[in-house]
């Protein structure tokens, strides 16, 4: 194991390659946080770590006019990258997975389900083998038929070949379990405590100010049920506004869709994807955040809500619920009556959105931590280059 930060003696470094990520460092989504947050603590603590970085043109903005190639001690690798919906991740996972099948690893870590087709050829070179699922990929509404085949086709990859499987809920660990009979380990994403921040740069760009909104912060995707949400709050009898933050991920016509049912309503407000200081600003400043999600793995978006003290309502799905425990609300799944009447409760009651506030801030500052999510994901790769935990 690892004391402040460093590898107790005769705990050998390991060499780890990780693959499935967009690019890192990046805020774009859940899986790229994970990726963002692990690599440079497991470098921090004297492992050598590369990660394969997808080449495309979202890549460069970021990295500015050079990709860099290293980040926080982390390695980076930019794989070529067919610039087509559904084939982005393909091309850069069957690349990258080549190349680390090639490289000098002892452990191959692949996020998400999709890029774990390739899987068995690392572990054919020798390479020991770690898939997390952050979610049921190929249950995702914004694929087709194909891709959610060859989607699935990744997590029977990692059944199969993978020497452990990471699984952030307790609802996909019983999937696996009752799917495939394959036991999975339950290593949570974890949050850094947040400071609040006062609202500035959002008042000046939209209008926002302290308690006078409705947030939600995430994907444009049809899992989200934003859909959901402007239905229930054009029912609505408050004059907060509605906030939604987020870009498109493929899903440009829901993302008209959901425009079309604003119906350019002007306490409806699209920002677009923010970060950093502006995102700090939106969580630190919400009356409510709201996550009426159909499908979830383990929601980022959520933890950073509750760790700056946002009064949340989430979907009762348990991916859900258990991150919240006793420190948030829920409402049935798609049922956009029993949201409203939710909403409207808490807006007409402003003692019980502080009341789960506070709630909230001491759930996540038990329960989730950066540090503890790295020394578990360690302490499970090196039971498996020990030979002390095989697969199931």
């Amino acid at each position: 194991m690892a004391v402040n930060g460093k590898p107790e003696s005769g705990d050998r470094p390991m060499r780890i390659a990780m693959i499935g990520h967009k690019f890192i460092p990046s805020r774009n989504g859940g899986v790229e946080v994970v990726v963002s947050n692990l690599a440079p603590q497991l470098a921090g603590m004297g492992d050598t770590v590369t990660c394969y970085n997808r080449t495309d043109e979202e890549a460069k903005a970021a990295g500015r006019k050079k990709l860099p190639r290293e980040y926080e001690g982390v390695r980076l690798v930019w794989t070529p990258t067919i610039r087509r919906r559904g084939l982005a991740a393909m091309s850069s996972s069957v690349i990258a997975s080549v190349m680390a099948a090639f490289g000098r690893y002892d452990l191959i870590h692949y996020h998400t389900e999709g890029p774990c087709v390739l899987c068995w050829l690392p572990r054919l070179f020798g390479k020991k083998i770690v898939a997390t699922v952050h979610g049921l990929d190929h249950q995702r509404q914004k694929w087709g038929r194909l891709a959610s085949a060859y989607i699935l086709q990744g997590e029977k990859a990692a059944v199969r070949h993978a020497d452990r499987i990471i699984v952030l809920s307790t609802g996909v660990q019983r999937y696996f379990l009752e799917t495939y009979g394959r036991k999975t380990e339950l290593i949570p994403n974890g949050i850094e405590p947040a400071q609040p921040r006062q609202a500035s740069a959002i008042t000046s760009q939209f209008g926002l100010k302290h308690g006078e909104y409705i947030l939600f912060l995430g994907r444009l995707v049809p899992e989200k049920g934003i859909h959901y949400l402007i239905s229930a709050y054009k029912a609505l009898r408050t004059d907060k506004k509605l906030v939604i933050v987020g870009g498109t991920s493929d899903t440009d016509a829901y993302v008209q869709r959901l425009y079309e049912m604003a119906d350019r309503d002007p306490d409806i407000i699209f920002t677009g994807f923010q970060q950093g200081s502006i995102q700090a600003e939106l969580y630190s400043n919400a009356y409510l955040y709201v996550l009426p999600s159909d499908l979830e793995g383990m929601p980022l978006t959520l933890l950073e809500a509750m760790t700056y003290g946002c009064c949340c309502v989430t979907s009762d799905i348990g991916e859900c619920v258990d991150v919240m425990g006793d420190g948030g609300l829920s409402f049935p799944k798609a049922d956009v009556q029993a949201l409203q009447s939710l909403l409207q409760d808490l807006c007409d009651h402003p003692e019980t959105v502080r009341a789960y506030q506070d709630k909230a801030r001491q759930v996540i500052s038990a329960k989730y931590t950066w540090a503890d999510i790295t020394r578990n994901t360690r302490a499970l790769y090196r039971s498996i280059l020990d030979g002390t935990s095989g697969s199931d």
